[in-house]
């Protein structure tokens, strides 16, 4: 595979994860400073990650919500809970992951990763996506 079908497939993957619009917006919103981190992103994380065979998209979904509540990054947590959702995640399993990392990571992580990933639900709920 070429770098570019590598990232035209992380792509394709991102948009159906996250949702064309949020993809869109985002990569719009990207400086000239940015974007090759935007790219980088894209083709490896996406690209070359997501598309292995190793793990399914709610796998990985869930992974990442622990992994973000332990890294503190609330911003790209809510971002992964619609991606979550989206990947057939329940409400239920992601409240089962948080409960998880509170105990391996620490309360007031996952305190703050409840009070994200409700906000991203309740937002989700009213325009219709849950």
């Amino acid at each position: 595979m070429t770098r570019q079908q590598t990232y035209d497939d992380g792509l394709r993957v991102r948009r159906d994860v996250l949702g064309t619009a949020h993809v869109d917006r985002s990569l719009g919103q990207v400086s000239e400073f940015s974007r090759p981190v935007q790219e980088f992103v894209t083709e490896y994380c996406w690209g070359a990650v997501w598309n292995r065979d190793g793990l399914d998209r709610r796998t990985r979904s869930l992974l990442n919500i622990v992994m973000l509540t332990a890294l503190n990054r609330m911003h790209e947590l809510s971002v992964h809970v619609r991606g979550a959702v989206r990947n057939g995640v329940t409400v239920e399993e992601i409240q089962e992951a948080l409960l998880q990392a509170a105990v391996y990571v620490g309360v007031p992580a996952s305190l703050e990763s409840f009070r994200v990933a409700e906000a991203k639900i309740e937002e989700m709920k009213a325009a219709g996506e849950l």
